[in-house]
């Protein structure tokens, strides 16, 4: 069967090349396309955004797919369900299947209120295999596992979940091939998927309800030869092919598998002519020791490690997000990660609720003592579905939706004595206010002007339209957009971007279900 897989971005590089780098690449439809491949079907993929809803119905026409797929967060949702209604006048014989965080969460009213003909609940590799199998034969898909299923007559199959997959080396390497015609920057640095769930409960993530979505344990690692066989697959592909962002919701979360991985991954540059550099997310956790693990990655070639501060209020961080650690461990564990010569990039939140300018300070304090080579600041967004979303919803916060234009670039909330006009200004002061006294003012505020112009749709169109998209020259620090700053394109000399200003976490995008 021919299955189309449709993924969207509202904040489009270009209508043409929707995404600007390769780790904004999502993991879920790769991995269930190269699942999908590896038993007979084939497989394409439409990259739309706001400019290019037509797109879809191209593909449609010149593919034939008797399946399409789409994955949505909850900022694309309303768009993609506008497209999926569209489609699914036109083409009423094609089956449309739902996937993604938002879909995993809020199964029942993605169906009641869409044209979608059914919801993935969880991972969906052999939810979806089974569908397209299904379908080939004719059949009305039923009792499949993790799917929500429209009968004929409006009402819905709910199946129970099977358990999450236990085995992650036994799926294929994910197909990153169907990404390349809709990414600006195909040299860019690619993310490599190490391992799926999270063991921490934040409040404003989603992981601590996608947990309860299956059985079975819900933080798995691939083994450590298994990962460095893709990174060889990578390596073979583009012999240029010199940095890996190896994603997973906090490399510590194991520290004897992180271990055993950087003992392969050190083998594995010791047989190359140019070795690989490699980054990675570090959750801290209270009074931890990291010499040995920090020390592993340095030896390993490990360039940078991010990792994430939120709020530098103890307060908030305790009875808000639910992390606990104190303000000494990360400056400790930065500390530490400097010893080894390793850079460090920290996450940052703001418009958090209870939070106030006090907090933030906080957060600014924090954030001068230990001076990142690079930060991410985000702006709080509640994700239906979340804990923190039922927070803001008690607390009277949301009494409409909020608007998800940006989201994470604009205050989404008006706190009490914390004004989306004071969360949005020290947003775009925030590198100044960092970096001030350390690093030239003509930098602090170019990544001020970078923080203002990606935070208003016609200021990017107008700067990208300036730079028309163009990857930067080797060295060149003021390109493309913030997203893009600390994400250097391999060239000739080996230079790379001035780290500053990070618009976007690496991979963020999930690995559940179709998205």
């Amino acid at each position: 069967m021919n299955v189309l897989f449709v993924h969207s971005e509202e904040d489009a590089f270009s209508p043409e090349k929707p995404l600007e780098i390769q780790e904004r690449v999502q993991f879920g439809i790769s991995y269930i396309s190269a699942f999908l491949k590896a038993h007979g079907h084939r497989t394409a993929l439409v990259v739309l955004c706001r400019e290019t809803p037509h797109l879809l119905e191209e593909h449609i026409r010149s593919f034939r797919p008797g399946l399409v797929c789409f994955t949505a967060v909850y900022t694309e949702y309303l768009f993609l369900s506008r497209v999926a209604a569209r489609i699914k006048r036109k083409y009423p014989e094609v089956f449309l299947l739902l996937g993604g965080p938002h879909a995993s969460l809020n199964p029942d009213r993605c169906l009641e209120e869409s044209s979608f003909d059914a919801v993935c609940v969880g991972e969906g590799e052999f939810p979806t295999l089974e569908l397209a199998e299904r379908l080939e034969e004719g059949r009305f898909p039923s009792g499949i596992p993790n799917l929500y299923i429209k009968r004929p007559d409006g009402s819905v199959e709910r199946n129970a979940p099977r358990p999450f997959l236990e085995d992650l080396d036994s799926l294929p390497f994910p197909d990153r091939e169907m990404w390349t015609p809709w990414v600006a920057n195909p040299s860019s640095r690619p993310s490599v998927l190490v391992g799926r769930g999270c063991p921490f409960s934040c409040t404003y993530c989603c992981n601590h309800a996608l947990r309860k979505a299956a059985p079975g344990r819900y933080v798995r690692v691939r083994s450590p030869e298994n990962i460095v066989r893709e990174l060889e697959a990578l390596k073979e592909k583009d012999p240029s092919f010199a940095e890996a962002y190896l994603e997973v919701e906090t490399l510590g979360a194991k520290k004897e598998w992180a271990l055993e991985l950087c003992a392969e991954l050190r083998k594995l540059n010791a047989r190359l002519q140019a070795p690989i550099a490699f980054g990675a997310n570090l959750r801290v956790t209270p009074n931890a020791d990291y010499e040995d693990l920090f020390s592993a990655f340095a030896e390993s070639n490990f360039r940078f490690v991010n990792i994430g501060l939120e709020s530098g209020s103890e307060r908030i961080r305790r009875q808000v997000l639910k992390r606990i650690y104190s303000n000494s461990d990360i400056i400790r564990t930065v500390e530490t990660a400097r010893k080894y010569g390793l850079q460090v990039g920290m996450y940052n939140l703001i418009g958090l609720p209870g939070e106030t300018p006090r907090d933030f300070r906080e957060t600014v304090r924090v954030n001068r003592l230990c001076q990142p080579d690079w930060f991410l600041l985000s702006v709080f967004f509640p994700y239906p579905g979340t804990e923190l979303y039922e927070r803001c919803r008690r607390m009277g916060l949301l009494e409409r939706d909020p608007d998800p234009t940006l989201e994470r670039r604009k205050p989404a909330l008006d706190l009490p004595g914390f004004s989306r006009w004071q969360v949005g200004w020290r947003r775009t002061l925030f590198p100044l206010l960092v970096y001030r006294g350390h690093r030239p003012l003509s930098e602090c505020l170019w990544l001020v002007a970078m923080a203002e112009i990606y935070s208003h749709r016609p200021l990017i169109r107008l700067h990208r339209a300036l730079t028309n998209g163009r990857p930067p020259k080797a060295g060149r620090r003021k390109h493309g957009s913030p997203e893009a700053t600390l994400l250097p394109l391999r060239s000739g000399t080996g230079e790379e971007a001035v780290p500053g200003y990070h618009e976007s976490m690496p991979g963020e995008a999930g690995e559940f279900n179709i998205g």
